[in-house]
């Protein structure tokens, strides 16, 4: 485990991510597995772009694009949940550890962008 929470957080959601699409059964699925995983994955995939990002812009770039993709992950995971893909308790679960980082990315982008709690 590292020092940033973040990094290990988008770790475990990707496994969570990869391991939940690997189990899903239900025929005709294939297109809403694949883009929940696309995005599941690139959420950390971005997230450990930005450690090495080559200027503070490019950095807060890179948390953006994660947020987006935690954003659209969550969109295909409501969808998978509401076309009975997944269950309740699948959802609940992988929803949780995604909102979290998204908690965390908006905290992140805030801060590098020097706005405090009050947006200024």
């Amino acid at each position: 485990m590292s020092d940033n929470k973040l990094l290990d957080l988008s770790v475990e959601f990707a496994i969570s991510a990869v391991n939940l699409a690997d189990n899903i059964k239900t025929p005709k699925s294939s297109y809403l597995i694949d883009q929940f995983a696309r995005a599941g994955t690139s959420v950390g995939a971005n997230i450990h772009e930005a450690q090495y990002a080559h200027s503070k812009a490019d950095f807060i770039a890179k948390l953006e694009i994660a947020l987006k993709e935690s954003n659209e992950t969550s969109y295909w995971l409501k969808l998978m949940f509401e076309t009975g893909r997944i269950n309740e308790e699948q959802y609940k679960n992988t929803e949780r550890l995604c909102g979290n980082i998204r908690r965390l990315l908006i905290a992140s982008c805030s801060t590098a962008k020097g706005i405090n709690k009050n947006g200024q």
